[in-house]
């Protein structure tokens, strides 16, 4: 594994009081100088701006969440990089900043310039440090949480594994907490139901539970990425997950084999851009659930909602209202609508700018 994406999260980063750990900052940056010694090209995803401005600022009367949020991570994320600059150099290496936004996802165009700017920055040996830009995303424009922008990161850069480094072990068949419950070291995709062991619960500081961290997990490994989800406060956890032979205690979510494109990647994340909606009867949807490579054609369309330009993301929806699926329209709202039910037109949503669920 030559390229490693790594999401340390806020209850890594924080100490009980909310405080940033510096000690255990210091440990990762340890680790990942390491791995970069060896060869591997690093991109790190990090919470803890929210945290950092926190300890750094008395407000003197009580904020709502959002402007709190924004306050302590215009002040955190300084600190936080700050912080990183320092202790990376200490190791005679260099990392940079990338501040980002779910809206720069949505677009293609802004998609692969972040590309373009993390592999510029690999090429020159720089380690890029990605967090949410948490001053102006807020509300409906925020990730779900540093899990689901670690998997579009991972996805984006073509990297071979994502290690998502939480507080605790990996996915436990069980009760975390409970003696009898042991760590699931190994899950193939799409064969193993965990919806009876995960939790929905969230993390102290975080804005995400297990159970994000397995759907973008799950996705992210359909893709062909090897994604491990370990305990970020046992010391030199990064090393001994990725020595050959490794038997360190993780979950690892083992990776398709199939080959997927670089749009197929972005589009299978970029639910959360949808700006439409399709409606498919009972034929079309047999048809993308079979074996052959099938579009999305207009004469199987029943319904289309939302305003949507050509090039724009939608989401499929079968006859019971299911979502089964997210595409690139080749078509605006507007001309889709008129051309319903036509045949032999171009489809509305060709197979290589589909994503089935």
């Amino acid at each position: 594994m030559k390229r490693i994406a790594i999401k340390i999260g806020s209850n890594v980063l924080t100490r009980k009081d909310g405080s940033l750990d510096i000690t255990r900052m210091s440990s990762l940056v340890d680790q990942v100088a390491e791995l970069h010694k060896q060869g591997k090209e690093v991109i790190l995803i990090s919470s803890g701006a929210v945290a950092s401005g926190r300890s750094e600022i008395n407000v003197g009367k009580k904020l709502d969440a959002v402007s709190a949020r924004q306050l302590y991570s215009s002040v955190g994320q300084a600190k936080l990089i700050n912080r990183y600059y320092e202790l990376f150099r200490e190791h005679g290496l260099t990392c940079g900043q990338v501040l980002t936004t779910k809206e720069s996802f949505g677009s293609r165009t802004h998609y692969l310039n972040q590309k373009h700017c993390m592999d510029v920055m690999l090429e020159n040996k720089v380690i890029p440090i990605v967090n949410e830009n948490d001053t102006i995303s807020v509300t409906e424009l925020m990730f779900t949480d540093n899990d689901e922008l670690s998997g579009l990161i991972a996805a984006m850069m073509d990297m071979d594994a994502l290690i998502i480094l939480s507080n605790i072990d990996g996915i436990y068949n069980g009760n975390p907490a409970a003696p009898t419950s042991v760590v699931i070291r190994e899950i193939e995709n799409d064969k193993q139901d965990l919806s009876e062991y995960v939790q929905a619960s969230k993390s102290s500081f975080g804005r995400g539970g297990m159970l994000t961290k397995c759907s973008i997990a799950r996705k992210v490994a359909d893709e062909g990425i090897t994604v491990i989800i370990a305990n970020g406060k046992k010391d030199n956890i990064l090393p001994e997950l990725l020595a050959e032979g490794s038997d360190t205690v993780c979950t690892r979510f083992i990776p398709s084999s199939k080959p997927v494109s670089s749009v197929k990647k972005w589009i299978a994340h970029s639910e959360g851009f949808a700006k439409g909606k399709v409606y498919i009867n009972k034929g079309a949807e047999k048809a993308l659930a079979g074996d052959k490579a099938t579009s999305v054609l207009l004469v199987g369309v029943t319904q289309i909602k939302g305003d949507f330009e050509k090039d724009d993301i939608v989401k499929i929806i079968n006859e019971d209202g299911i979502q089964i699926g997210v595409g690139c329209s080749a078509y605006s709202s507007d001309e889709a609508i008129s051309l319903i039910g036509k045949r032999d037109i171009k489809p509305l949503i060709h197979y290589d700018y589909l994503y089935l669920d």
